[in-house]
């Protein structure tokens, strides 16, 4: 789960990284009363789950109360790269006297941690890379160890920071430990005019597969920039991504369904049609569970086919087979489009002797995964 600034900067708080955290609002009405209580001048941030902010002119400064208003009204409601902007946070105008990016990631290719740190702040990590790559610093971090005051010293040394800023590594890593995070990033990292530091942004992504560990994350959702079909599938507990296409596609294991998006995509390509959402239902293909899953993808107004990419393993194919039959039944008049399945693995002969005698006026077996993934995208372009 993503988590706006606001959002990050609380659970900065919670663990010490100096920050402030503002006001959050609505309505611009409120903009000015909220300005009033933080000193008059003020920065509007639009608070959406992307970067880019500043640049999309989701970033604006309030000398006023009353400009604050007028900045506040400009900013929400806008689009920045998708995503509307439902609230603004407000936040002191700070006197910079540098800036500085930090982060904290998981490193999987080398199962590792790694802290990215660089004096260049305030700009997006990417440009600096490409244009100063000299800048930034890159320091692995064993597991087993973590941020020790020695490791947040030689960190702070390779970035080139003042040296009170190990303080702020170290609890900066106290969120991304306690928390169960995947990314800790604060940009800029600021050094004020007095010469104290303090987090000015953060941007945090947690683990939901930690989710129970912390009932207080719940929290944090945000529901109103959720997309509705993503909404409805968690709550259903389905590994759910809504995409920009007209192939549904539904397989059971996340490999499987990366490279059926692969050759939906490919086979789609003489159509002009791209998968459409990506749906993992996992070791189990109950009927319960494909009539949810073909329920999501049925739901969704831009899918003109549904491509079923099973193997069986664990749940054999006369099962899946079963399931897809029973959830058919279910869905009823529901299930309106199209479902080309492919079926390979434990029982497949079985599973596709039951959707043969089934004779579902909307089923399409085909033997191949290629095969499969060309007839899905011909039936969603004749769709």
């Amino acid at each position: 789960m993503d988590l706006m600034e606001y959002q990050a900067k609380e659970l900065f708080a919670r663990h010490g990284v100096p920050v402030t955290l503002g006001r959050v609002i609505e309505d611009p009405a409120d903009a000015a009363a909220a300005a009033v209580d933080l000193g008059g001048r003020v920065v509007v941030k639009a608070q959406v789950k992307t970067g880019g902010r500043g640049k999309a002119g989701g970033v604006k400064l309030a000398r006023s109360p009353e400009e604050a208003t007028e900045k506040a009204g400009e900013i929400l409601g806008m689009d920045i790269k998708g995503h509307t902007v439902h609230r603004v946070l407000l936040a002191p105008a700070a006197d910079i006297a540098a800036e500085y990016y930090f982060s904290f990631l998981i490193d999987r290719a080398n199962r590792e941690y790694l802290c990215i740190a660089s004096t260049e702040g305030g700009v997006e990590i990417e440009e600096v890379a490409h244009t100063k790559p000299e800048a930034i610093a890159k320091v692995p971090i064993d597991p087993a160890v973590g941020v020790d005051a020695a490791k947040a010293e030689e960190i702070v040394a390779a970035a080139g920071f003042p040296a009170e800023a190990t303080s702020i590594v170290q609890r900066l890593w106290d969120v991304f430990v306690a928390e169960d995070a995947t990314l800790v990033e604060v940009n800029p990292l600021v050094k004020l005019g007095d010469g104290s530091l303090e987090a000015l942004d953060g941007k945090v992504t947690l683990d939901d597969s930690a989710t129970y560990r912390h009932p207080d994350h719940a929290a944090f959702e945000d529901k109103t920039s959720a997309d509705p079909l993503e909404a409805a599938a968690h709550e259903k507990g389905l590994n759910y991504v809504k995409l920009d296409g007209s192939v549904g596609i539904i397989g059971n294991g996340a490999g499987l369904v990366m490279s059926t998006l692969d050759v939906v995509a490919y086979a789609g390509s003489q159509y002009g049609v791209k998968p459409a959402n990506f749906l993992d239902i996992g070791g189990g293909a109950s009927a319960e569970v494909m009539a949810n899953g073909l329920g999501i993808i049925l739901s969704d107004a831009q899918v003109r086919s549904v491509f079923v990419n099973v193997f069986g393993g664990i749940t054999a194919c006369d099962a899946v087979s079963n399931g897809i039959v029973q959830a058919l039944a279910v869905l009823g008049d529901r299930a309106d489009k199209p479902l080309v399945v492919r079926l390979d693995g434990n029982n497949v002969d079985e599973g596709r002797r039951i959707l043969a005698q089934a004779n579902h006026p909307l089923v399409t077996v085909v033997d191949t995964m290629d095969g499969a993934a060309a007839k899905a995208a011909e039936l969603a372009a004749q769709n």
